[in-house]
């Protein structure tokens, strides 16, 4: 009647090991450490980096305890934070001589202790949000105005364009602030540049003047649409580049219609961390002016033509582009490194979307022969990546751009061009900095909140129901410990709500072991035996355990799905908790005391506390 299968133990044993397997992590706590990044695409993180950064602290006579390349950055961890500032002073002067033109990024971060046999094994704590862990916080403005004007350039493009295949002739196209300005040399060309408009581009609203001129204005529900899609663009691009730097477990989410809020934990320099985020870039297509006065400004033996902007070239040269904008990163959808078919040689295909495929069939078919730049934008910098030669009209949104780089420099490209460039500037509104001791504080009180919760719980179990409190203090162990272990394989984000709902989810916990105890009571009371109450009991208590749960579980639910921040953090843990809640006071529980009790076949008393039997004498008994 009491006793459990081989197999329901085997379950118990592997669900306790693995929990306590990747629950262990967690109390090895972090290292400080000194992370050395990219500030321009142009450096490159290599094994000659960490050559550089073991020389360097040796020279300062600085210990470091291990010093590890990852793919983007190099990480020096440090036994103490002391050592931990002179790292970062002495490299930064290494690697940043001049810090007007700063070429790497050196910012403070702190990494988990996690030993070597455990990571191999996918094991690594939990994350720790901001509030716990510290690091910095910041609030950026998207500049909406700038999206619109980017829009309305594009617009103006295609207009010129299509009128070019149309053969309507016009007297110039302007763009002044968010408003396009088409010129007519009569009515008939007013009228059927009016005509296209109104057919091929709805996010115009046009209107006439007296002077055979057409003003489009973008719309009202474009500009909605328009200002939507930046500010998914800039977050999908911030979480890119931010994630390429090795920040752990960024959090950038959308605070309000224009604002963005982005969270860097473990990152204590608020100086760096502007620099990270300053790595957003922009890219940009343009036809190279190989002009005569165009090639003389290149070589830097004359001006730079009118019309025209001079960039210069990842080899050391300068190259002059036209100012009109054919492509831009929104019209990117994928970079990968490969190989050109032909020539073997190092190459980056791109996939661009719809209306980027038909632009740039356009263009390559009507400049055959010509160069082609492609133009990154770093922290109000532009640099030609590559400038191919358009070999023939190139169609279906499939583009290869190959010529003068090696493989390394095609990966780099690939991996620039693929992480996006931002829709709109943005401007930081707002910046905090959390201290890594107020962090630690908030750990040491949690943790001391939920301890002293989990003492006073177990002390009132064993003494109010005995042996059977035991059970449930033994449960309820291994609820927290299931816990802890799902949040850390989850790679879970845990802040001081998550830390309020491990509390909540002890007292919901125990508030199954307490019904069951109860019910196997009010059995005893009947006069059942010991062996037939627990049973009955457990059996009773299980309705009502997973009803409460399931309702609970609800509530959590909503709490995820409409909750945002801190209360999606709550609710994540109070998901789980209710789900190892049941897990352990019920099916674990049970197990125990099968264990200790099942094995009696002749089980007169069983320890849980005292039993009131309202017989006629109003006698008392004691099931001990």
């Amino acid at each position: 009647m009491n006793r459990y299968p081989l197999w329901k133990y085997a379950i118990i044993l592997v669900a306790l090991l693995i929990s306590a397997l990747y629950a262990l992590p967690n109390l090895f706590g972090e290292s400080p450490a000194v992370q050395v990044s990219a500030a321009r695409s142009t450096v490159r993180i290599d094994p000659s980096t960490v050559t550089k950064v073991e020389q360097t602290l040796a020279a300062q006579n600085i210990q470091s305890t291990l010093i590890q390349l990852d793919a983007n950055s190099v990480k020096a961890r440090f036994d103490s934070t002391d050592e931990q500032l002179r790292a970062r002073d002495a490299i930064e002067k290494a690697f940043n001589p001049d810090p007007a033109d700063a070429s790497h990024v050196v910012a403070l971060n702190l990494l988990p202790r996690t030993p070597s046999w455990l990571a191999s094994l996918g094991a690594a704590p939990m994350y720790l949000g901001l509030d716990l862990r510290g690091g910095v916080h910041f609030m950026l403005q998207v500049d909406m105005q700038a999206a619109l004007q980017r829009r309305a350039d594009v617009l103006a493009t295609d207009l010129r364009t299509l009128l070019r295949e149309k053969g309507l002739r016009h007297g110039g196209i302007n763009r002044s602030g968010q408003t396009i300005e088409l010129r007519a040399g009569d009515a008939q060309t007013l009228g059927a540049a009016r005509d296209l408009i109104r057919t091929q581009f709805a996010d115009l609203q046009v209107t006439e003047t007296a002077d055979f001129r057409l003003v489009g204005t973008i719309t009202p529900e474009a500009a909605r649409r328009v200002q939507d899609q930046a500010l998914k663009q800039n977050i999908t691009t911030l979480h890119n580049r931010i994630n390429e730097l090795g920040v752990a477990d960024p959090v950038i989410q959308q605070q309000g219609a224009d604002r963005i809020v982005v969270q860097l934990p473990g990152v204590q320099d608020t100086a760096k961390a502007k620099d990270i985020l300053g790595r957003t870039a922009t890219l940009e297509v343009r036809l190279v002016d190989e002009s005569v006065e165009g090639q003389s400004a290149a070589r830097g033996t004359g001006p730079v033509p009118f019309g025209a902007e001079r960039y210069p070239e990842r080899g050391g040269q300068s190259v002059v582009v036209k100012r009109e904008v054919l492509l831009t990163g929104e019209n990117l959808t994928d970079a990968q490194a490969g190989f050109d078919s032909q020539t073997q040689e190092a190459a980056v295909h791109l996939t661009l979307d719809a209306k980027g495929a038909r632009v740039f069939r356009d263009v390559t078919r009507e400049n055959v022969g010509k160069r082609m730049a492609i133009i990154l934008f770093e922290k109000g910098r532009g640099e030609v990546v590559t400038a191919p030669v358009i070999r023939g009209e190139i169609g279906g949104g499939r583009v290869q751009i190959s010529g003068a780089m090696t493989t390394v420099e095609a990966n780099d490209t690939a991996l620039l061009l693929r992480a996006g460039s931002l829709a709109a500037p943005m401007e930081i509104i707002e910046e905090r900095t959390i201290g890594p001791s107020l962090g630690a504080e908030n750990i040491a009180k949690g943790f001391n909140s939920v301890m002293w919760g989990f003492v006073a719980i177990v002390v009132f179990m064993c003494v109010y129901y005995g042996m059977f409190g035991v059970f449930s203090s033994i449960a309820l162990g291994f609820n927290v410990l299931l816990l802890v272990s799902l949040l850390s394989m989850l790679q879970a984000t845990l802040t001081l709500p998550g830390i309020a709902a491990m509390a909540l989810a002890l007292g919901m916990a125990i508030d199954s072991n307490v019904l069951i105890n109860e019910r196997v009571r009010e059995e005893l009371r009947r006069g059942a035996s010991p062996q037939v109450a627990i049973n009955t009991g457990y059996d009773h208590a299980w309705s009502t355990i997973l009803d409460s749960n399931v309702t609970s579980l609800i509530a959590g639910v909503a709490l995820l799905i409409f909750g945002s921040g801190p209360v999606r953090g709550f609710a994540v843990v109070h998901c789980l908790g209710i789900v190892t809640s049941m897990f352990s006071s019920v099916f674990f529980s049970r197990g125990v005391v099968n264990f200790w009790y099942g094995r009696q076949k002749k089980l007169k008393t069983v320890s849980i506390g005292t039993v009131w039997r309202p017989d006629a004498q109003n006698a008392v008994s004691k099931a001990d």
